[in-house]
């Protein structure tokens, strides 16, 4: 499988990098958080490490180390700005719950 941006996602990306050069792409991973399980750690690359795995969409590079992509394989990442809330948002095939907080999901 792979893990995908929308276009709106893919742009919002684009415009961190700009801002932040030395960026290869946007890393994706997870961390044991909260009380489903899981919580998405999202920041930009500067580097790429062994166990990562790159996917390109849109001409973004997505990089994502070995154990956090079990978590999340055929993810979606959207990104949605309504007034003035601008949030990305996950498409991940793999939850099967998620928290009430919104801040966690189980798989």
């Amino acid at each position: 499988m792979a893990i995908t941006l929308t276009s709106a996602a893919a742009q919002r990306v684009r415009q961190f990098m700009q801002q932040q050069p030395a960026a290869l792409g946007l890393r994706l991973g997870v961390k044991v958080n909260g009380c489903s399980g899981y919580a998405y750690q999202v920041e930009l690359a500067e580097r790429r490490n062994d166990d990562d795995q790159v996917f390109e969409s849109h001409g973004v590079r997505i990089l994502v180390d070995a154990v956090s992509l079990e978590v999340v394989d055929g993810t979606e990442i959207d990104f949605s700005a309504k007034g003035l809330n601008e949030t990305f948002e996950y498409h991940n095939p793999r939850v099967k719950s998620l928290c009430g907080c919104g801040e966690s999901f189980g798989v």
